[in-house]
């Protein structure tokens, strides 16, 4: 018996269908990945609008303007604040007219799509004063849950910030 025989007389047939599964089994990746590619792409889009709408908050406490926050916010939005307040979309605003904030920035954002649902993180670092004229220097990661509303617009549902310690 050469070397490379084997006892079994169908192993010409069972390499052949392990060639075939291989094949089979390469050919269902492809498919799966390029169908995982359009995915990426699509959501792309999504990524892009949340993380200008994010950039948009920020606008607004770099301006001390309330307003161009109040469309960004869910009627049902709740805020969970570094130091475990828990306030609604009406208690945010308020507390957003109330803050002045001398310097503000984000780092290391990131926005994340899962479908009509987002989830953008990062790193918050603000300095001003609260509504009493306390001084704030905040530093605080982040992790904002956006929803794609009834009618195409993108809003935050869920805020919640977690102070860094320095």
């Amino acid at each position: 018996m050469e070397p490379f025989e084997t006892a079994n007389p169908l192993g010409f047939w069972e390499t052949a269908m392990n060639r075939k599964m291989i094949f089979s089994l390469l050919g269902m990746l492809s498919l799966s990945a390029a169908g995982t590619l359009q995915a990426q792409v699509t959501m792309g889009e999504t990524e892009k609008t949340v993380a200008a709408q994010e950039r948009q908050w920020l606008q607004s406490q770099k301006m001390n303007n309330a307003e161009l926050l109040a469309p960004l916010l869910a009627e049902k939005f709740v805020n969970t604040g570094g130091d475990g307040k828990v306030t609604n979309k009406a208690q945010a605003l308020a507390e957003a007219k109330a803050t002045h904030w001398t310097s503000v920035e984000y780092k290391n954002l990131e926005v994340v799509a899962y479908g009509d649902a987002a989830i953008a993180t990062g790193v918050y670092i603000a300095k001003g004063t609260d509504a009493k004229g306390k001084p704030m220097d905040e530093n605080e990661r982040y992790t904002d849950t956006w929803i794609k509303m009834p009618d195409g617009k993108w809003q935050c549902v869920a805020s919640q910030g977690t102070a860094i310690k320095k």
